[in-house]
């Protein structure tokens, strides 16, 4: 069993940065690969950003790629989304993921290959 829980949301101008962090509680963290979706409202929960096991190797959504990072700190147990140059399209609502599936593209995109799941955290980019 995991629990995840993310913090670091807020109200952000268009062009600014914003740090989000999911802190997993539980066993063998390190095994899972963790995912990052977020739901704005009105619409079905979308792909953001996945990091493997080891941080070693990550993956983006077309509309995020070149302005968020993601990164892992398996001694902490957390998993950290950078998230700069934020645009008012990037307001939804932020969740974090974790499953044991292969990290492979299609895999990882999709909310049904995660096992764990947190609260989600709100973010809010204004113009």
């Amino acid at each position: 069993q995991v629990q995840l829980l993310e913090s670091g949301g807020g109200l952000v101008q268009a062009g600014g940065s914003l740090r989000l962090s999911c802190a997993a509680s539980g066993r063998e963290f390190s095994s899972y690969t963790m995912g990052w979706f977020r739901q704005a409202p009105g619409k079905g929960r979308e792909f953001v950003a996945a990091i493997n096991w080891s941080g070693g190797t990550t993956y983006y959504s077309e509309s995020v790629k070149g302005r968020f990072t993601s990164s892992r700190d398996n001694a902490k147990n957390t998993v950290y989304l950078q998230m700069n140059s934020l645009k008012p399209e990037d307001t939804a609502i932020y969740y974090c993921a974790a499953g044991l599936a292969p990290f492979l593209h299609y895999r990882i995109r999709s909310v049904t290959d995660y096992e764990y799941w947190g609260q989600g955290t709100q973010v809010t980019v204004s113009v």
